[in-house]
């Protein structure tokens, strides 16, 4: 790890800074006690926000060995500031700066955003948090366990959307239209809205269905369109039913289920797709420390070439960090994957995480999908089997008055169809991260 660090010296300056702002800062937030003075000074009508991110990461085998080797400094800065004029209006807004020093070539808009807007959006609802309420502008938002929409705070730049949201909230019952476009990263250039790419439909929340049960059913519409117009054989347009329930059971058990159907067209092609995820979770305790056990099993379906359709399932935008492993190889899509999570707390801001995927393909002759969706490799006879690997990951985080320490390491042990599609190289990550946030 020194090797890496010195090789890196970008990453020094900010690693320094966070460090001396520790000192003077042990036993109160900085971050917080600004806002408490400001909003004395304004009457809670102003408040601001912030982020110094950084990561070191250290990638071997990326794509199994298709891609080249990387290691880089990813940091991140963001400051935001929200107004309230009334109690039933917020102005928010959040200025995003993203780097990849060391990363060796032009980097892509994933890893590097230099000073763009990341949130700007109006909110109308009530200060009660009931009855009707409309947001419209650029924000970072996810829906339910965020495996189709979300904004993935892992990720270097996270995605935000430009957003029209039109909502009524009970004590029970959460009824919400809305239209989400992606925001497509520029690099060098400010960010525009592409409204071609959007989800649409309604999301709904229901609590206290049965006891303390919470209860999610959606309606979405993925429309994707080509740059020259919204007709012709590149069109793109999915509809998706689903369904989400979290049941809390007796004796510190929960399990979560959730369904997804899919129909509609991709280019020429009928869709019909499907997906699922059922999850165990049980809370104990180990040497007196609090123990999270879950053990999760996750469906998306692929496409048999000789059916005369597409049966991918669509995975949409998700936040999909650690949703089939943390070394984030592979998507939701075409797979079966069984997934334990154990999380050990140390104490009230020290977590330990083992976590343990096993991952086939649901259909053999369908390609294995990256973590943004895209197909990396496949065999179009079915001969290479379905075994796709497994991967190992241990992590922790340390949060202290605002600032986070993170580091992990994770391995992916190749399956037999990677090994007879790609180098099949044993893939690996290994991080440092340090943070401040308020």
């Amino acid at each position: 790890m020194s090797g890496f660090l010195n090789r890196r010296t970008g990453a020094l300056p900010v690693l320094l800074l966070l460090g001396a702002s520790v000192r003077p800062a042990m036993g109160q937030d900085p971050g917080k006690q600004l806002n408490t003075a400001l909003g004395e000074r304004t009457k809670n009508r102003i408040q601001l926000s912030g982020e110094v991110r950084q990561r070191f990461e250290d990638r071997t085998g990326i794509a199994f060995g298709r891609d080249r080797d990387l290691a880089a400094d990813y940091v991140r800065s963001r400051l935001g500031a929200t107004w309230r004029p009334a109690a039933w209006v917020k102005v928010s807004g959040m200025m995003q700066d993203a780097r990849a020093a060391g990363y060796g070539l032009p980097p892509p808009g994933n890893v590097r955003d230099p000073f763009d807007l990341q949130e700007g959006y109006i909110e109308l609802f009530s200060a009660k948090q009931t009855g009707l309420g409309l947001t419209v502008g650029r924000q970072m938002i996810g829906y339910g366990d965020t495996r189709i929409s979300g904004s993935p705070q892992w990720a270097y730049t996270a995605r935000t959307w430009d957003t029209a949201r039109l909502y009524h909230v009970t004590q029970r019952l959460k009824l919400e239209f809305m239209l989400l476009s992606p925001v497509q990263t520029r690099g060098n250039e400010f960010n525009r809205p592409v409204l071609g790419d959007r989800l649409w439909g309604t999301y709904n929340t229901l609590s206290n269905t049965f006891g303390k049960t919470v209860t999610d059913f959606y309606v979405l519409r993925h429309d994707q369109n080509r740059p020259g117009g919204f007709t012709g054989q590149g069109r793109l347009g999915i509809n998706a039913f689903g369904s989400r329930w979290a049941i809390p059971l007796p004796g510190n058990f929960r399990v979560t289920l959730e369904g997804i159907l899919q129909n509609g067209k991709v280019g020429p092609l009928p869709h019909r797709a499907g997906a699922g995820v059922a999850l165990l979770g049980h809370k104990t305790t180990l040497f007196g420390k609090p123990l999270d056990l879950a053990t999760e099993y996750k469906y998306a379906s692929g496409t048999d070439p000789n059916s005369g359709k597409s049966g991918t399932f669509d995975q949409f935008y998700p936040a999909a960090h650690d949703k089939v492993g943390h070394v984030d190889l592979i998507g939701w899509r075409n797979v079966h994957n069984i997934r334990s999570v154990n999380t050990l707390s140390l104490g009230k801001k020290w977590q330990c995480i083992l976590m343990y995927n096993n991952t086939w393909l649901a259909d053999p002759r369908d390609a294995i999908y990256t973590i943004q969706g895209r197909p990396i490799v496949r065999s179009a006879d079915g001969s290479a089997g379905r075994h796709a690997g497994q991967e190992l990951d241990l992590y922790t985080n340390y949060q202290v008055f605002g600032f986070t320490i993170a580091a992990g390491v994770g391995r992916f042990f190749p399956g037999e169809f990677v090994k007879k599609t790609t180098p099949g190289a044993n893939s690996a990550l290994l991080y440092l991260s340090t943070s401040y946030s308020f």
